[in-house]
């Protein structure tokens, strides 16, 4: 009888056959999966899952932070939360802070991605490679084009979060024995920066603000509740955790171009989310108040590299000029910081959260109660 872990290897094997042809992305197809891709996690890293009370197989979540050029990656634990494993320097990634919008502007993509098992290329020249899934639905309806978007290794980007060949190893293992337990997906979250109140009031003259505000509240969701948030996409913006009204006699359609249906978020998350905006609103104010200085719109320089890699790298320290950003950045309709009743988040959640929810760690509680709101469009 094959034991369980052998069956897993055989399932994720034939899965990866069978999705080797699309991932033609960065390295040549094979009719065998290299050595690479099936190694092992390091002793250590299985040490700390270990301490961690975080099983080998759980799901898993990654967040990409440009400015801070850092790379985390979240695991669930026995409580069936995401809590924090590793954070991982980059090595490289190029283009400037903000979204990427067209094919050969350097630019590594912001947003959220969503990782299936053929977007992870075993065969890669950078070593090994996943696919980010840009474009996504909402690049796509925001007329934002390229492709071949990856987190690999090598220490070298066009456009890429690149990794050091050991690095890459142990976040492709990660992600690999995620699909072995049964997860079909797991989330990306790439960030410019850490979305905290000091790093927005730095950067508030960017084009990008408003595309950065509403990545807040994707960020704010996870941050609060440590679930990962479900991710939809309709009047050429991101919604996170929408459910279907309550009583409601239609099911829940988004389509990334037309404009939102109505919906509600669960009043947990809401409230929770709610209560870090607020404060981080009142801090945001204060700094503006306080006249913090402001980053420059346009750094003129392509991309940058974890300070961890500065003296192993030096040659690749040079960056190269690139075009002024900010002369081609499409304007997203603006995002008021703070609506009338003084809250960004009413135009999301809804004004409504005294109702008292008893605290469920599983996803499936969130459906038992929610709070009606806006559909925000």
């Amino acid at each position: 009888m094959i034991g369980a872990t052998a069956l897993r290897a055989l399932v994720l094997t034939a899965a990866f056959f069978a999705a080797l042809s699309p991932a033609t992305c960065l390295g040549e197809n094979s009719n065998r999966l290299p050595a690479k891709a099936t190694k092992e996690l390091p002793p250590q890293l299985l040490s700390l899952l270990r301490q961690k009370k975080m099983p080998k197989y759980s799901p898993i979540l990654v967040r990409v932070f440009k400015q801070e050029a850092e790379l985390e990656v979240w695991k669930q634990d026995t409580t069936g939360l995401f809590k924090i494993l590793k954070v991982y320097p980059i090595c490289r990634w190029s283009g400037d802070l903000g979204p990427k919008l067209k094919e050969g502007d350097r630019q590594a993509p912001e947003g959220f991605y969503t990782i299936t098992p053929e977007l992870m290329n075993p065969n890669s020249d950078y070593h090994l490679a996943i696919n980010v899934g840009f474009p996504n639905s909402f690049d796509k309806a925001n007329n934002r084009d390229g492709s071949l978007l990856m987190i690999h290794g090598d220490c070298s980007s066009s456009g890429c979060y690149a990794m050091t060949d050991e690095q890459i190893s142990e976040i492709y293992s990660l992600a690999r024995d995620s699909f072995l337990g049964g997860r079909p997906s797991f989330q990306v979250q790439a960030y410019p920066f850490r979305l905290t109140p000091a790093n927005l009031a730095q950067h508030r003259n960017s084009p990008n603000l408003s595309f950065w505000k509403m990545l807040k509240v994707g960020n704010d969701h996870f941050e609060t509740t440590h679930l990962e948030p479900k991710v939809d996409v309709c009047n050429r913006r991101y919604v996170f955790d929408a459910q279907a009204p309550p009583n409601s006699p239609y099911p829940l359609v988004f389509s990334p171009t037309d404009k939102c249906p109505a919906f509600v978020v669960d009043s947990k998350i809401a409230r929770r989310a709610l209560e870090k905006q607020r404060t981080d609103e009142l801090e945001f104010a204060r700094l503006l108040n306080d006249n913090v200085p402001a980053a420059p719109i346009y750094s003129g320089l392509d991309g940058g590299m974890n300070e961890a890699f500065l003296a192993k790298y030096l040659v690749r320290v040079t960056l190269a000029k690139v075009m002024p950003y900010a002369s081609y950045l499409p304007q997203l309709p603006p995002i008021p910081w703070v609506t009338n009743d003084g809250s960004l988040t009413s135009r999301w959640f809804g004004t409504s959260f005294s109702k008292p929810i008893a605290c469920d760690l599983a996803r499936s509680s969130f459906l038992s109660t929610v709070v009606e709101g806006d559909d925000g469009c």
